[in-house]
């Protein structure tokens, strides 16, 4: 099955992508827009093996560049809110061919494909929701044109790594429409639902769980410019929607303003909350069943499985505060260290396999020797099943922070710190925060002889990287802890210092 199949058998008529303000794009209307889409990325000279960088402010656009891109090219959605540097530096990394951007950009991500000498592809956009129209600069027919078959990439992501820059993860047609249905079955999602998505789609999370799940149920998606609390219950009010997903600090910020919108949470009442992409703290789960007066189906997933791995269940199914649901759509288990499967109640690392799992990193043998070992994909997190089947996961064997749902790379911080002159070593690691889960700290050794301030440090990376990456604290030592084989560790570096 691929995507384009979710969009020619839904009702023609039927509502696909919505938005604010303006006019929303049927079924029809959007099989329309791919195939218009196909016929000028091929025109272009794009093919089934080329990548598409797209760089998009949230919302229907992004949401339907997406789906036209990756129905014939590899979709590579980038977050606007990189630097050229990080953008150059992804770019390359993806061999990217073309960039999509709206006309007018002037996003840095414009000067690094130039660059880069990557052709720069204008979207200008319509009246209709999600609807517009690309102007390629390049003009010649792709000899792989044509719709993706099932089993053709079809999306490309990063993920953090740990001692290295980020892995390339592919995911194929059927990775993603595999991970899509068993979100649409795991929600019992309809052609009456409505999602409200305040998720990035430039992340795994917004575009599967979100987007994808909702075309597979034949339902629709509001696309929002992305996240805001005081604009929330405004667009619940509008878009109507029967369910939205998000990530634990978005729920705490929307439940801080519940009180006062109680209103409009009655009269526009929710069948269901989703939550992912970290752990949700119990007393928030609580809190919010109270508010909304639904179920909260907390969910596990990364982008290595197209998103969703387990799941709580909708009522009168189990659904099980502090845990992340059992096996919805892959198998999952527990192993040991050994590669042998525990029982219940046993430790160990979690795995899974099945269609929704990639087949593995892109151009990453020594990665996919340790992350694809004994039949089953290894996710770096640790658990335990209880005897329902229902997965708590319980610490992580991966280096990777967790920020509130961005999984950052301590490596690529390490990196940007050490370009600083003044800087002869660095670690970043994560802290403990109340909203986050995580947050994001680093410890640094000067040269002899040099000084630098916290503050300096700070502007210097956050001038390489992404807002969301810069350390919160930068902590001056003069060595840095080490185990016993002499190795850096971040894992447990908090407790170490004393910073928990």
């Amino acid at each position: 099955m691929t995507i384009f199949d979710f969009i020619t058998r839904a009702e023609p008529a039927a509502i696909a992508i919505a938005a604010p303000d303006r006019p929303p794009m049927t079924y029809e209307a959007l099989a329309g827009l791919i195939g218009k889409t196909v016929k000028s990325l091929n025109g272009a000279g794009l093919g089934r093996t080329d990548k598409v960088a797209i760089v998009l402010p949230n919302g229907p656009l992004m949401a339907t560049a997406f789906l036209a891109v990756s129905a014939c090219c590899i979709a590579a959605p980038l977050n606007p809110a990189f630097r050229e540097d990080e953008f150059r530096y992804y770019m390359e990394d993806l061999n990217i061919k073309a960039l999509i951007v709206d006309s007018g950009s002037v996003s840095p991500a414009v000067s690094a494909a130039a660059g880069l000498g990557i052709a720069i592809i204008d979207l200008e956009p319509h009246e209709i929701a999600g609807d517009f129209t690309l102007h390629p600069l390049i003009r010649s027919e792709a000899p792989n044109g044509g719709f993706l078959g099932t089993d053709e990439a079809a999306l490309v992501l990063h993920t953090s790594g740990t001692t290295s820059r980020p892995k390339i993860v592919p995911l194929t047609q059927g990775n993603l429409t595999a991970s899509a249905n068993n979100i649409a079955r795991t929600l019992r999602l309809i052609g009456a639902d409505r999602c409200l998505n305040i998720m990035p789609l430039f992340h795994i999370h917004g575009l599967v769980a979100a987007v994808l799940a909702s075309l597979s149920g034949g339902g629709s998606v509001f696309c929002t410019p992305g996240f805001n609390a005081l604009k929330f219950f405004g667009w619940l009010e509008e878009a109507r929607p029967t369910w939205y997903t998000a990530v634990p600090t978005m729920h705490q910020a929307i439940l801080s303003r519940a009180e006062r919108n109680v209103v409009v949470i009655k009269s526009h009442p929710l069948r269901l909350i989703r939550s992912s992409s970290a752990s949700l703290p119990v007393p928030v789960f609580n809190q919010l069943e109270a508010a909304f007066g639904c179920p909260v189906i907390e969910a596990y997933a990364m982008t290595e499985n197209a998103h969703q791995m387990t799941s709580n269940q909708l009522p009168p199914d189990k659904r099980k505060a502090g845990f992340v649901g059992c096996a919805a759509g892959p198998k999952v288990a527990i192993m040991s260290p050994a590669g042998k499967l525990l029982k219940a109640g046993k430790e160990g690392e979690v795995v899974t396999r099945g269609p929704n799992v990639t087949k593995g990193y892109e151009n990453n043998p020594e990665a996919n020797e340790t992350a694809f070992a004994h039949g089953w994909f290894h996710t770096g997190d640790q658990g335990y099943m209880d005897e329902d089947g229902y997965l708590k996961i319980t610490g992580r064997l991966k280096e990777i922070i967790n920020r509130g749902g961005e999984k950052i790379s301590p490596a690529e911080i390490d990196e940007a710190l050490i370009d600083h002159p003044a800087v002869q070593q660095a670690l970043a690691f994560a802290v403990p925060h109340d909203k986050l889960g995580e947050d994001v700290a680093a410890v640094v050794v000067l040269k002899e002889g040099v000084t630098a301030t916290e503050r300096e440090l700070r502007d210097f990376v956050n001038e390489k990287l992404a807002a969301f990456k810069v350390p919160n604290r930068i902590y001056f030592l003069s060595e840095i802890p080490k185990g016993a084989t002499g190795k850096l560790q971040r894992i447990g570096l908090a407790q170490k210092l004393g910073l928990v």
